[in-house]
């Protein structure tokens, strides 16, 4: 056995010796070598390209025989891809979008409202909408609410629309902003059909602040009976009963003295969260209700078990409410003990029992009670629990001192409001304006609305009209006509703002000004200057014997619209004129048979011309 083993051996290494000598001596080895039970091997390489050719066909031919296992399965039908509905609202974007260089702008943007550089951060939202960096609607509505706080309105529906032709997406957060906005502008149709809007097109609903918001904005807007049909609704689509919704709607009852409606919604918030309600925004409101009726002893025990109950829960919110109740039902001693206990436990960010309202509650209490250097004082230190008054603070006390002829304090805070962080707004500017036209201050009014003015605030057309009375009362025509002219461009002027700074130019005998602004309506917008004041300035004419002024005016400017029509004609012809002479430069000439080229002599056209001859030279010229 062993030597058979060793002849075996003997072969293998005579026959791998041989395998160096040549590579196809090799493979012909191995193949003899190599049991015939065993299936052939794959072979890495192959000696010859006849080889690796029959190879390939013998593999197709298998294949043919015995496909692979997964030809023989049955392939699943794919899915047909939907195609997109082009009229389909485009979903918002996801927070998880908000990554890279857009979460780099989005920083970028937010440090430039914590730097109350506003307009700045406006202006990079716009320009970065078209750039290689598109912002997301959370950097929008970020730029957007900085504004809504600031009560620059219009620079926030400026930015949404221009988002909106940009195709940036809105959410939830966006409509509720929109919202907001109208209603704070008293647009109350336009808020709703917002709302409409949200309701019918967004793939999203709305939340429980969308009907906060429009609840509020009815109640303050006197529309008691519509909010609670939003109240109705908001129920009808799902939404537990919200407490400050509820409160929002005693306040309106409560403003109407129906302390009865009071109690009815009190009741039925109660019948919804099973008995009892531990947000305590609702009993500042309950408050009012039995001092309605007149039953202070059980309002006051609804204000301790309100303060003192472990089960009720009060916000800042809450408390303001409390104090409002106290404070306007003759009970301020109750009302600044109770601030005094919200001073202390305010502990933020872990407690927050005071807010800027807070202390606009508490102003309004000692501006009631005729201590305005303590509403001043106490104002002044909202900064100690870290609370700063914003435009509406500032506005409710310069509003307070204003009405109590304290115009001085009043300017001192107006002058103030910059090194606190807030921006006056119109509102601010028509308080101290009629204030000053109160204090016989007319040049301080004028300057005031001039002011406005400059700072790019618009104000309507009644703050105008007041101005420009006020100042004619006065007998400063010439200062009522520069306001004129500077919100003429910035205000739809109806007839009795034309007709009231015309009488008054009549009474001054400026009739050359009157023709110079109806000669500027003509030429910029002829149907500003109607039918009834037309007649009304023929009138006005006549009385000077001057009625041919404005019918040499009128005569004059059609002159000129004439004149212009023929020049832009001529213009029009010149330019026809010079592109027919520029094609014509672009052709060869000979084309054409220039004329020059023929009086000149030239010797070929001249003696085709010469050849020709007349009539029947011409045609055996052509013939040939």
């Amino acid at each position: 056995m062993t030597r058979e083993h060793s002849v075996t051996d003997t072969t293998i290494f005579h026959r791998f010796t041989i395998m160096f000598l040549s590579k196809p001596t090799f493979f012909h080895h191995l193949k003899t070598f190599i049991p015939r039970t065993l299936p052939p091997l794959r072979h890495l390489s192959f000696a010859t390209p006849e080889d690796a050719a029959a190879e390939r066909r013998r593999r197709k031919r298998r294949l043919r025989i015995e496909p692979p296992l997964n030809a023989l399965r049955s392939p699943t039908q794919p899915r047909p891809t939907p195609t997109p509905n082009p009229n389909a609202p485009k979903l918002p974007e996801h927070v998880s979008l908000l990554t890279g260089n857009r979460l780099n702008l989005h920083n970028r943007i937010l440090k430039l409202i914590r730097e109350n550089d506003l307009q700045e951060a406006v202006l990079l939202t716009r320009h970065s909408v078209y750039s290689n960096c598109k912002p997301t609607i959370f950097t929008c509505n970020a730029v957007m609410t900085a504004c809504y706080r600031q009560s620059k309105y219009a620079e926030l529906l400026n930015l949404h629309r221009f988002i909106t032709q940009a195709a940036i997406a809105a959410n939830i957060v966006t409509y509720n902003l929109i919202i907001s906005t109208y209603m704070d502008c008293r647009k109350i149709d336009t808020a709703m059909e917002q709302y409409k809007q949200l309701i019918d097109s967004a793939p999203f609903d709305p939340n429980t602040t969308t009907y906060r918001i429009i609840i509020k904005g009815l109640v303050d807007d006197g529309k008691l009976d519509r909010a609670l049909e939003i109240k109705d609704e908001m129920i009808s689509k799902g939404f537990e009963a919200d407490p400050i919704v509820y409160s929002y709607l005693m306040s309106g009852y409560a403003k109407n003295g129906d302390h009865d409606g009071i109690f009815g919604l009190y009741d039925e918030l109660k019948g919804k969260l099973g008995g009892f309600v531990s947000n305590g925004v609702v009993y500042g409101s309950v408050m009012k209700g039995f001092f309605l009726k007149g039953m202070e002893k059980e309002a006051m025990e609804c204000c301790e078990d309100a303060l003192e109950g472990s089960k009720i829960r009060m916000s800042a919110v809450a408390y303001n409410s409390v104090l409002d109740a106290l404070c306007k039902n003759g009970k301020f001693d109750v009302a600044r003990k109770v601030f005094d206990e919200m001073l202390e436990k305010h502990d933020p960010p872990k407690l927050l029992t005071v807010n800027p309202g807070s202390y606009n509650v508490m102003v309004d209490g000692y501006c009631t009670e005729k201590r305005f250097d303590d509403a001043v004082n106490l104002f002044g230190s909202m900064g100690e629990k870290r609370c700063y008054p914003d435009t509406l603070s500032y506005n409710n006390l310069v509003e307070q001192l204003c009405e109590n002829r304290l115009l001085g304090k009043a300017e001192e805070l107006y002058n103030g409001m910059s090194e606190k962080g807030a921006s006056p707004d119109e509102y601010t500017f028509v308080v101290l304006m009629d204030t000053c036209f109160k204090e016989n201050r007319h040049d301080d009014a004028a300057a005031y609305f001039k002011t406005m003015v400059e700072s790019k605030l618009r104000p309507n057309l009644g703050v105008y009209n007041r101005l420009i009375d006020e100042l004619v009362k006065v007998g400063n025509v010439d200062e009522a006509k520069s306001f004129f002219d500077t919100m003429v461009p910035k205000l739809r002027m109806d007839d009795d703002s034309y007709k009231f700074i015309m009488k008054a130019l009549f009474d001054v005998k400026k009739h050359d000004e009157v023709v110079e602004i109806i000669g500027k309506m003509l030429r910029e917008d002829p149907l500003d200057f109607s039918d009834e004041l037309r007649e009304f300035v023929r009138e006005e004419l006549r009385k000077e014997e001057r009625e041919d002024d404005l019918v040499n005016l009128m005569a004059e400017i059609e002159r000129e619209k004439a004149e212009a029509a023929a020049k832009e004609a001529e213009e029009a012809e010149r330019a026809k004129a010079s592109a027919r002479a520029a094609v014509s430069s672009l052709l060869p000439s000979k084309l054409f048979g220039d004329k020059g080229d023929v009086e000149d002599g030239d010797e070929s056209s001249g003696g085709v011309v010469a050849e020709m001859g007349d009539g029947e030279g011409a045609r055996e010229w052509c013939s040939r």
